[in-house]
């Protein structure tokens, strides 16, 4: 099976050349195939959300490799790393950031009309194809703030998907809301991954979400335990 994100050797350190450089990720090698869904677990200060970052082609590593199916990212300029982050990885947030002026269907056409420039009935098509699959098509045209925390939430997954990407990050997607909405959440992306084979690098402190991934990453002191 192909991998999705291949982590090799990765540092990340601040404050390069000066005398205070400080590394906060001392090596951290990691492998996600297709299909996989992983929680990554670790303490605040551990390093979770520069890995993140990184990962999510938002910040670069001071060493180490970085492959998105197999595309050494090290060897891209901005503007492929872009173009690759806007193709290849989704995201999903513990806040939602909906845009609250914009219906439902409007926030999932997002990351499409970023992409493309101009709404076209494609676009249209698919977001509705999304918020069906969310369970949200009666909601549609519904303002972002006409919606309960656990929809805004449904929405935000939907949007992830939107340009139909191999790997989303989900950063405390369920920090935010009620148990059952929560739960309800978590299951609507276990879905996903076992329908379409989306793998899914899952960030949380909720033991028992992480109990029902398929494998779980500790993070500590900027380096993989165990």
């Amino acid at each position: 099976m192909a991998d999705v994100l291949t982590l090799d050797g990765i540092r990340k350190s601040y404050n390069v050349g000066t005398p205070v450089e400080t590394e906060v990720l001392h090596g951290i090698d990691l492998t996600m195939q297709r299909g996989d869904f992983l929680a990554l677990m670790g303490p605040s200060g551990s390093g979770k959300s520069t890995l993140l970052n990184i990962i999510g082609l938002l910040d670069r590593p001071t060493g180490g490799r970085l492959l998105i199916n197999g595309e050494d990212t090290g060897q891209l300029g901005d503007s492929a790393l872009t173009h690759l982050r806007g193709h290849a990885i989704g995201f999903v947030f513990q806040y939602h950031y909906l845009i609250s002026a914009f219906t439902a269907r409007e926030n999932v056409m997002m990351p499409m009309l970023v992409d493309r420039g101009r709404p076209d009935t494609a676009m249209e098509q698919r977001a509705d194809e999304l918020l069906d699959r969310v369970g949200l098509s009666r909601w549609r045209n519904n303002s972002a703030t006409n919606m309960s925390g656990g929809q805004q939430q449904r929405v935000a997954v939907a949007r992830a998907l939107a340009m139909d990407p191999d790997l989303v990050l989900a950063d405390e997607p369920t920090g935010n809301l009620d148990t059952k909405s929560a739960d309800d959440v978590f299951e609507l992306m276990r879905e996903i991954n076992r329908e379409r084979g989306t793998t899914f690098l899952l960030v949380t402190h909720n033991d028992d979400l992480a109990a029902r991934c398929d494998r779980i990453v500790r993070v500590v002191d900027g380096r993989i335990a165990g």
